[in-house]
């Protein structure tokens, strides 16, 4: 008997940090100290009043039953409120479904508004997980192209020359993983209205509004996005919470219902100590987010040398958790390069192929590691350019 997988497990391929991560674990098991600059995953604790509330409300006897699907009421208040505050955008609790992180909003999207067939808009390069996805349910993914030369924003020119038949959905992220561009009021005024005039459902990701940004942005701020928009947010980084898959979606209210008809097929709710919790960190101060930024600048500081040391040039304005970097043109490609830094300098970087063909010439250094260990990083290449050289 010949026993197969679906063939849409056929069609995608391991998550690249899935296995990649291993093949770290087993080099730090061999004693080989690997200094991984690679994954967006901050390394500093959550506020202390985030703690301290899930703490003290784990303590309690009446939180450890299972919660209703839609969160509980406070915490839709609160990312609400929180909206409001930070981009100036009205939300009801309606309007606000929260979710176990931003990733798996991806999925309950797409298994909402796609059939077998449906066109989706992915970006290249962008985050694997729109594509994978999306081959999940038998989509047909349609790329469009962010390029360097038009800042990392959609030719809208050369979307509506494409075939736009049957397309249901498009992914869009900004500020941009991996490049750090940066989203305009121009920018999402022009994809709201792409969005409406092809009946398009526009779906913003927006995970890294707070980090070296100076002015945090939604697409929901311009008027009439959420007729055809949804907007996903995640305390995962600008909240140093990536373990605990806090995150939420925001939209009308029909596309909310409809989002949580298939949410609440899959999973039972958040533990609610982890919700209050959440309360507590979306009242985080300016100050605090302040002082994470000031970190994220020191450390950026060393991302930035590491890339001068390869030869590579970035832009300095770039926001987010990353910094991308385009490989020397008579140099080797991405693969190769995060591979030979590996394995002989004992730095894990990653390479820009994963997010798309636009990315086989690009790298990217992650902000999630201390100074010391990115100083570490350096010297461990330059030790390794020298023996090259």
């Amino acid at each position: 008997m010949k026993i197969e997988p679906a063939e849409h497990i056929k069609s995608i391929s391991e998550y690249y940090f899935s296995v990649k991560l291993a093949e770290v674990a087993r080099m730090n098991a061999e004693g080989r100290d690997v200094v991984s600059l690679a994954v967006g995953a901050p390394d500093r604790m959550p506020s202390q009043a985030t703690i301290d509330t899930l703490c003290e409300t784990a303590r309690r006897p009446d939180v450890h039953t299972y919660q209703p699907y839609t969160g509980i009421p406070e915490l839709r208040k609160a990312y609400g409120d929180w909206y409001e505050r930070i981009y100036g955008v009205e939300l009801t609790p309606a309007e606000v479904l929260p979710l176990i992180g931003s990733k798996e909003g991806i999925l309950h999207i797409s298994m909402t508004f796609l059939n077998v067939g449906d066109g989706v808009l992915v970006p290249n390069p962008g985050y694997p997980t729109y594509r994978s996805v999306s081959q999940l349910l038998r989509a047909d993914v349609r790329e469009y192209d962010l390029l360097e030369e038009k800042g990392w924003e959609p030719d809208f020119e050369a979307l509506e020359k494409k075939d736009l038949s049957r397309v249901k959905l498009m992914w869009v992220n900004y500020p941009n993983m991996p490049t750090g561009a940066n989203a305009t009021r121009d920018l999402f005024e022009k994809l709201v209205d792409f969005g409406r005039k092809h009946q398009i459902v526009i779906c913003h990701d927006n995970p890294y509004s707070f980090i070296l940004n100076e002015h945090p942005m939604s697409i929901l701020s311009v008027p009439g996005a959420k007729d055809i928009c949804i907007e996903l947010n995640s305390l995962s980084k600008s909240h140093n919470m990536s373990g605990w898959r806090m995150g939420m979606l925001a939209s009308n209210t029909q596309f909310v219902q409809w989002v949580l008809k298939a949410k609440s097929n899959i999973d039972s709710g958040q533990f609610k100590p982890m919700q209050l919790a959440t309360v507590a960190a979306l009242s985080n101060s300016s100050e605090w987010h302040a002082e994470m930024n000031r970190i994220y600048r020191e450390r950026r500081r060393w991302a930035e040398r590491i890339m001068q040391l390869l030869h590579c040039s970035f832009d300095p304005l770039q926001t987010g958790l990353f910094v991308w970097g385009k490989l020397p043109a008579d140099g080797a490609g991405s693969e190769t390069v995060v591979n030979d830094l590996l394995h002989h300098a004992r730095v894990f970087l990653t390479p820009g192929f994963i997010f798309g063909s636009n990315g086989e010439r690009f790298i990217r250094i992650s902000l999630g590691a201390s100074v010391e260990r990115l100083g570490e990083a350096y010297r461990r290449i330059e030790e390794y350019v020298k023996r090259k050289d």
